[in-house]
């Protein structure tokens, strides 16, 4: 006999309340394994694979690409006896309950994260053979052509504009579909007029997952913590040939060594001085509540839209971990794949709008979050330097903007303008952070 157990969509993160299905890897009649990924859903907070808790034969999805569905309700149901056995209900409906938390604890995707932090390597994107309940394996051109080559991000935006896959002709690398392939493919019906001529036309993108997360969490930091910020513009010479020199040696060569590494590392040096800045306000206690450690969390621009992971114990590593850690933070945020435990326990943030060329910004804070450094873009710009002698002459520096947004009720004046200023004399002449 065999024995059907439904597994309920979990909370994959802290709180969240619903998912989007992305894409099913199984369908009625595979047989699966545990830990064998099922399904890739998407949160208000990032993409996720789950992984099956039973092994057994899929007997049934309970939802359809693209479904928004509430956490606990039925995701799949799965046959946990042996394939060859007839199927069949218990007389009182397949059982519905959620893996131990030992078992839970062992499932890729989800549960309690283990002291090293490992990550699973993500499969090739490859037609895999397709196992049926009769142990016949599936892996014909029928079954590949079935679901067109593309990544999470440009499925959802052709299930946004109402494109189907299957009719794109695919022109990005490995015959995939690309962004601008689903754009070329949008029907004239997903324009559609506006009542008004003389406004032209209109597409409406529903609004979900991250960018939903995203403005909700803004409104909310921007009408809950006063903001106040302050700017100042730095000569950053000496921090720049201090990076070629690291680039240069041999522990650095297989990493990106950038100015956003040092632009981290001043200012979590700075944060040790000002301990008011890496602290939260309880509002139902009506306590500060002080943190001795930081999680450094970095904006990040995807195609999913803007999403800010974190570093867990920034402040504790060396300039090599610093620099390992935001290259894995930036790979995996731009392969849409940072982790919901990634994206919760920042403690304060640091986004760099001059990757876009801009000088500076009025960056908002990141909801329970004291402070926000934004750094501008670094440019060769004419500077006043003064010799010991006072003498004073004009010459090419490199110069960037930070602008520092923080909570007033948290920080008075005086300590931000003490974390801002502190920040800049590091970048200025880096060697103080010796003292």
């Amino acid at each position: 006999m065999t024995s059907p157990q439904q597994f309920l969509l979990p909370d994959v993160g802290e709180g969240l309340t619903e998912a989007e299905i992305l894409a099913w890897s199984v369908r009625p009649g595979d047989v699966v394994e545990v830990n064998q990924i099922i399904v890739e859903v998407e949160t208000a907070k990032a993409a996720v694979e789950l992984p099956s808790p039973y092994a057994g034969v899929v007997s049934a999805l309970h939802a359809d690409v693209g479904d928004l569905l509430p956490v606990g309700r039925p995701l799949i149901t799965i046959d946990t006896g042996a394939p060859g056995e007839p199927a069949g209900a218990e007389p009182d409906g397949p059982a519905v309950r959620q893996p131990d938390p030992e078992q839970a604890a062992l499932l890729v995707g989800y549960g309690p994260q283990g002291a090293g932090g490992g990550r699973r390597r993500r499969r090739p994107a490859q037609a895999q053979p397709h196992r049926t309940a009769g142990g016949v394996e599936d892996s014909g051109p029928e079954r590949a052509a079935a679901r067109p080559a593309a990544k999470p991000p440009v499925r959802k935006l052709a299930k946004d504009l109402g494109v189907d896959l299957a009719t794109v002709t695919p022109t990005g690398p490995g015959n995939t579909i690309t962004r601008e392939d689903v754009r070329r493919a949008v029907p004239e019906t997903a324009v559609t007029p506006a009542p008004d001529t003389s406004r032209g036309s209109e597409t409406r993108i529903p609004i979900r997952g991250v960018r939903k997360h995203t403005a909700a969490a803004m409104v909310a930091s921007a009408f809950t913590a006063p903001h106040v910020t302050e700017f100042i513009t730095v000569d950053v010479t000496a921090t720049m040939r201090l990076r070629e020199l690291v680039a240069g040696r041999r522990e650095f060569r297989d990493l990106r060594v950038t100015p956003l590494l040092f632009f981290a590392r001043a200012f979590l040096i700075a944060l040790a001085k000002t301990p008011e800045a890496n602290s939260s306000w309880d509002e139902a206690a009506q306590e500060i509540v002080l943190k001795h450690y930081a999680n450094l969390g970095v904006a990040a621009a995807t195609d999913r839209g803007l999403v800010v992971p974190n570093i867990k114990g920034a402040d504790r590593m060396s300039l090599h971990e610093l620099a390992q850690a935001l290259a894995a933070l930036t790979a995996t945020a731009r392969a849409g794949r940072t982790s919901p435990q990634d994206m919760t326990g920042g403690t304060v943030t640091l986004t760099n709008v001059g990757v876009f060329g801009v000088d500076t910004g009025t960056p908002i804070l990141n909801p329970g979050e004291a402070a926000i450094l934004a750094v501008g873009a670094v440019r060769r710009m004419p500077w006043v330097v003064q010799d010991d002698d006072g003498t004073e002459r004009v010459e090419p520096r490199w110069c960037t903007q930070l602008a520092l947004s923080f909570d007033h009720r948290l920080m008075d004046g005086r300590q931000g303008s003490e974390l801002l200023a502190n920040t800049a004399q590091i970048l200025r002449e880096p060697g103080l952070a010796m003292l």
